[in-house]
């Protein structure tokens, strides 16, 4: 992906089911479930780097004992960081006594994460400042066990504010800066209300039950109890994904089942999804259940978790993401006028490679089409030199582009600062015969077109093709998301920069204001969740229109190489991800009203010159 953008979060839960002296006995370590949490949180690193944690809670310890532990990093490498000092930990027992790690009970008394409830969460900070106070897991600690909580979640919340009001609490200035502490706040209310009698097992579906009716975002969130209990909560609508696995040992959940499968060696069959308005729920002896917590509303899972954000090793994301490059081979084709003698075929480094092959492998069948329909005209009048010359004909393919690591620089001065962004890409010279080839690279997005800009289309233009045509995966990004992608700012979109100068080209500016005037007079009313407005913005255009707007914005002043983007379109879209309909930073059609009150106040920003997000 060219433009970097960031999400919230990963989540990993394990429940260990059989006591410390099994694990020992069976795979030679009492350390066997921080392993694995480990390998977890490792698997999904790229759902998060801004921040780390993990919670746990030890079960059957002696009152008046600790039993639930938090720590957390927002070092460079945070899980690295995290799980070294674990380590440590571990070295500094058993340099005092050797002996230790053959007695489960000892490591236990002495290792202050070492128990039965594990949950690890990474962060990317999308609501609140990249500081470790912002990390999850959040805790928050009580006289009673039941009351105890560990709460982590990938999430963002809209109504915040609302949530505070109606929980009559005055929240301090970190509480405003952080989604998680209002859905905890909300979680520890009626997890309260149901221990207020001492009653030491409350009901945790009737709780999240309750929880849920206050909250308008996407979310999945784990949470540990100090009594041994422990769940993961998935929204209504699916928004955000969620996976779990049960076997006679373990009870695993996990944003990605990919990370599942790797982590403990298992079929894809065996890892579940969790099903939107559904919670795992784990008791204190292990026993679980999957219990409806509200009514599942229309399914509207994210499909940038397919496009970008998940890892391509899971074996159904690989086959959608060949299948986004696929569906755009035709249109690529019609745009070249079919001349594949002359056109080279690239990607954008890292996350674009198999929608790539899927591009490719769509060039392919139209080229053996062609070389058989060629063959059956000849007849019998087949040559051995022309034969040869034409099965030999292959797509041609390049490794054009070449993303070097993040290069950090103390210069501040605009100016020079450019020069050093345009070098974040290198190109491999000498692949592109110059003015004669036309140059297609694709990417799985394109949000703002910065580095597409400053970058890329630059480096390409070095190799002098014909023409650069850059090719997204995804559709164009029109809307901001607030269910856990950073994409909050209206005046950031490429698409919407389009969209406001071909307004301005065509002396429409008064729509701009008219619909100011509309959002105001929502705002004045509390209604800005009833309706989208900015989708009036757009349909004054062709998605075309746009799409040659925005090649003509990312195209430096000093670039006279033509440059040509193409974008997937939304029925391909739902085409190769049928299971993930989230489509509403490309449509606007948002799954809640928050998202509707979001997007208006968003425009609102732009209008009045704020640079601040829209929730």
């Amino acid at each position: 992906m060219s433009d970097e953008i960031k999400h919230e979060c990963g989540l990993a839960f394990i429940r260990l089911r059989k006591p410390f002296s099994f694990y020992l006995e069976k795979y030679g370590t009492v350390l066997y479930g921080i392993n694995k949490l480990y390998l977890l949180m490792e698997k999904q690193h790229n759902r998060g780097q801004d921040g780390a944690g993990i919670a746990t809670v030890k079960l059957n310890v002696e009152t008046g004992s600790p039993f639930l532990h938090r720590t957390r990093s927002s070092a460079q490498q945070p899980i690295a960081d995290i799980f070294f000092k674990l380590g440590q930990e571990v070295e500094e027992l058993q340099k005092y006594l050797p002996e230790a790690k053959n007695h489960p009970e000892i490591m236990k008394g002495h290792l202050p994460f070492l128990g039965e409830l594990l949950l690890g969460h990474l962060r990317y900070g999308t609501q609140g400042k990249n500081k470790v106070e912002f990390c999850h897991p959040f805790i928050k600690r009580d006289v009673e066990p039941a009351r105890n909580i560990g709460l982590a979640g990938n999430f963002n919340l809209v109504n915040t504010d609302e949530i505070y009001d109606l929980l009559n609490i005055n929240p301090g200035e970190f509480q405003k800066q952080s989604d998680l502490a209002a859905m905890m706040e909300v979680i520890h209310h009626f997890l309260s209300k149901e221990t207020i009698d001492g009653n030491k097992k409350p009901d945790i579906k009737t709780v999240l039950s309750k929880s849920v009716q206050l909250f308008d975002g996407g979310y999945t969130v784990g949470g540990l109890l100090g009594n041994g209990h422990s769940f993961i909560l998935r929204d209504a609508h699916g928004i955000r994904p969620a996976y779990y696995y049960v076997d006679d040992e373990v009870i695993v959940a996990a944003s990605e089942r990919a990370a599942i499968r790797t982590a403990f060696n298992v079929g894809e069959n065996e890892v579940q999804e969790l099903m939107p308005a559904h919670a795992l729920i784990v008791d204190e002896n292990s026993n679980y259940a999957i219990e409806q917590i509200t009514e599942p509303l229309e399914r509207r899972a994210c499909s940038f978790e397919r496009i970008y954000f998940s890892r391509g090793s899971d074996e159904k994301i690989y086959r959608e993401r060949i299948a986004l490059g696929n569906h755009l081979s035709k249109r690529v084709l019609e745009y070249i006028n079919y001349n594949l003698r002359q056109t080279i075929f690239s990607y954008i480094p890292n996350t674009a490679e198999v929608a790539f092959y899927g591009l490719v492998k769509g060039m392919e069948d139209y080229l053996n089409q062609r070389k058989v329909e060629r063959i059956l005209s000849w007849g019998t009048d087949i040559e051995e030199e022309k034969l040869h010359e034409l099965v030999n004909r292959k797509i041609r393919q390049e490794k054009i582009a070449i993303k070097d690591v993040k290069l950090r620089t103390f210069i501040t001065e605009d100016v020079n600062r450019n020069e050093m962004v345009q070098h974040v890409y290198d190109i491999t010279y000498g692949t592109v015969r110059k003015n004669e080839d036309t140059l297609v690279v694709i990417d799985d997005s394109i949000v703002r077109g910065t580095t597409l800009k400053e970058s890329i289309v630059r480096m390409l233009s070095r190799l002098q093709p014909k023409e650069i045509v850059v090719v997204s995966s995804a559709p164009q990004i029109r809307y901001p998301d607030c269910y856990g992608i950073d994409m909050s700012k209206m005046g950031d979109f490429i698409a919407f920069k389009a969209a406001i100068a071909l307004l301005k080209e065509k002396g429409m500016e008064n729509t701009l204001l008219e619909l100011q005037k509309q959002c105001i007079e929502m705002q004045r009313n509390n209604t800005l969740h009833t309706e989208n407005v900015v989708r009036k913005i757009y349909k004054t255009f062709t998605t075309e229109e746009i799409s040659d707007k925005i090649a003509e914005l990312i195209t430096p002043k000093d670039v006279n190489i033509p440059v040509k983007v193409i974008y997937q379109n939304i029925e391909d879209l739902h085409n190769s991800c049928p299971t993930n309909t989230g489509d509403w930073y490309f449509t606007g059609n948002y799954p809640t009203p928050g998202g509707n009150k979001v997007c208006n106040k968003a425009f609102l920003n732009y209008m009045e010159g704020k640079d601040v997000r829209g929730y």
